[in-house]
């Protein structure tokens, strides 16, 4: 008995490590580029791909995340917000271990893909480059936001050629849009450490351009984020649903630069998951309804 808590407290310490619930984020996006591959060849629906295309979510955000925590653990060990309640840095669980989770997850990334279509295959490790290098960019950059938006942009394409195994516009419009949502809502998250982040040498737009102005940028990506999805909207001629979708996804935007200022940070949680996830979760479902009636 005391084995198996032992063993149910390691599982909880590593899906804590990479953040599992964050995967609402881009999980939906996944969803809208296959059901789009299906749409738009009239490919049948296929459960083994879409399990194939979950289990390349879950393998290739949980070996981002894990990495980001090992290249990442003296900087968090040094942050008063991150230095006990992540993992590494706590000692919960040990920078070597992490680091043979990130290579077994790689792994598994690459053998799934494998079992998808060769085009899959082929990218696959690009994919990985740019999902592990973000992790490095703050050293240089700022930005490091757009970084981690394309590597989260890359779920509705590669879902969409995991299905077709060819480009098109539209799954390349959605990407574009999450490049620049994510982009967006990480600026706002690292306004948290800014001070923190100057102290370190460590780059981002807030400490480029100071927290006003980085709110305003924020925006801009933002704006971009609602006109890549406004064109798909109109070049597929989508109908009722996708419009819902996309009107509840654009006031959702507004409302989290409605409460974070830049003199007031005490609702960017609330900004960056709850709204984040709601508006990313209730598009998908609208988008897919659109897709599958």
């Amino acid at each position: 008995m005391l084995f198996l808590r032992n063993k149910m407290s390691q599982f909880k310490s590593y899906l804590s490590l990479i953040k599992f619930s964050h995967t609402i984020f881009a999980m939906p996006f996944a969803m809208i580029g296959f059901f789009l591959g299906i749409a738009t060849t009239e490919s049948s629906f296929d459960w083994f791909l879409l399990l194939l295309i979950i289990l390349c979510m879950i393998f290739a955000r949980s070996a981002a995340m894990a990495f980001n925590r090992y290249v990442d653990r003296d900087i968090d060990g040094s942050n008063p917000r991150t230095a006990k309640v992540r993992e590494i840095p706590n000692g919960t669980i040990k920078a070597q271990s992490a680091l043979v989770f990130v290579i077994i997850n790689c792994f598994l990334f690459i053998s799934c893909t494998w079992f998808i279509n060769p085009l899959c295959f082929l990218l696959s490790p690009i994919a990985l480059i740019i999902i592990l290098g973000y992790s490095y960019t703050k050293r240089f950059t700022a930005l490091c936001h757009l970084i981690l938006g394309l590597g989260l942009s890359l779920a509705p394409l590669g879902a969409f050629l995991a299905v077709t195994a060819e480009f098109a516009i539209t799954p390349i419009l959605f990407s574009i849009a999450v490049l620049f949502w994510v982009g967006g809502f990480d600026i706002i998250y690292s306004l948290q450490d800014k001070a923190f982040d100057k102290n370190q040498n460590l780059h981002s737009i807030p400490v480029w351009t100071g927290k006003k102005q980085a709110l305003q940028l924020a925006k801009v990506f933002h704006f971009v984020t609602f006109f890549a999805l406004l064109y798909p909207a109109i070049n597929q001629n989508f109908e009722s649903f996708y419009w819902i979708g996309f009107s509840i996804f654009s006031a959702l935007l507004i409302y989290q630069h409605s409460i974070v200022k830049h003199n007031d940070l005490s609702k960017v949680n609330l900004a960056f998951f709850t709204t984040n996830g709601v508006a990313s979760v209730v598009f998908s479902i609208f988008v897919i309804l659109e897709l599958s009636l």
